[in-house]
């Protein structure tokens, strides 16, 4: 059964269209990868999907839900959330503050009872830091929970985003080039990481250009070109068409 479904999806910038009449699903529970050269639109997609863009036509549905024209926060209540393919953290404060800003989606108490500091709100508090340390302990920063997070390792950095991430308790977590500037023992981990969030129910979708990566983590691909998808199926057979050849494989850069 399909958790995410993109229909007939466009966007334009002017004169250049980003996206045209892209459509694909993202089954429950599967790792898909979106792939493709430079300027594909993968990252519009991406945008479009969290509600950082609008689309002009098309229809975007998340689990029987239009999410065309809701604004972002709306979008991560739904049980969406993503990273961003340039690290955006809060620099100066903890890893550990820094996962709690995203657990604080999923609190209920309001401005009145964080003011008086009603039980209500002080155990909720507590609970939102026992979730943001454990999410922490899952992606292996346990102990660095304290360190700011401009003084973390950048492959750290990484798990910290997607930490923050899994904070908000997402369906489908969606990861922009997640591998980017790492190590060949980063990526390794993070594979492992992949797998492990996917197992607990999560559902992934990713852009991602290292190819080892994207064969081994992806159950299914969708390839972009100029806007536009030119194939989508499991990676073997991904891998072995010819515009996907032609188009991408072999590539090194993908912004």
């Amino acid at each position: 059964m399909s958790l995410l479904a993109l229909h007939h999806l466009t966007k334009s910038f002017g004169g250049l269209i980003a996206v045209k009449d892209v459509s694909f699903t993202v089954e429950k529970g599967a790792v898909v990868g979106l792939i493709g050269p430079n300027g594909a639109g993968k990252t519009t997609v991406f945008n479009l999907i969290t509600g950082q863009y609008r689309s002009d036509q098309g229809e975007i549905a998340f689990n029987g839900a239009r999410l065309n024209g809701l604004r972002t926060h709306r979008i991560i209540t739904l049980g969406i959330a993503r990273t961003f393919q340039n690290i955006r953290l809060f620099q100066k404060l903890t890893a550990l503050e820094n996962v709690l800003a995203g657990r604080h989606y999923r609190m209920q108490s309001g401005i009145l009872a964080a003011l008086l500091r009603l039980p209500t709100q002080r155990r909720e508090e507590q609970h939102a830091r026992d979730r943001a340390l454990q999410e922490l302990e899952f992606v292996g920063l346990g102990q660095q929970a304290l360190i700011m997070a401009r003084n973390l390792a950048y492959g750290d950095q990484r798990r910290l985003e997607i930490a923050r991430a899994l904070a908000t308790e997402p369906r489908l977590l969606i990861l922009d080039e997640p591998a980017g500037g790492m190590n060949e023992q980063e990526t390794e981990a993070l594979i492992g990481l992949i797998g492990r969030i996917q197992a607990r129910g999560v559902t992934i979708l990713l852009i991602e250009h290292d190819m080892r990566l994207v064969m081994r983590a992806c159950e299914k691909l969708v390839v972009l070109e100029y806007g536009g998808k030119i194939a989508e199926g499991p990676p073997e057979q991904v891998r072995r068409d010819p515009r996907v050849i032609e188009a991408y494989l072999g590539a090194e850069d993908d912004p």
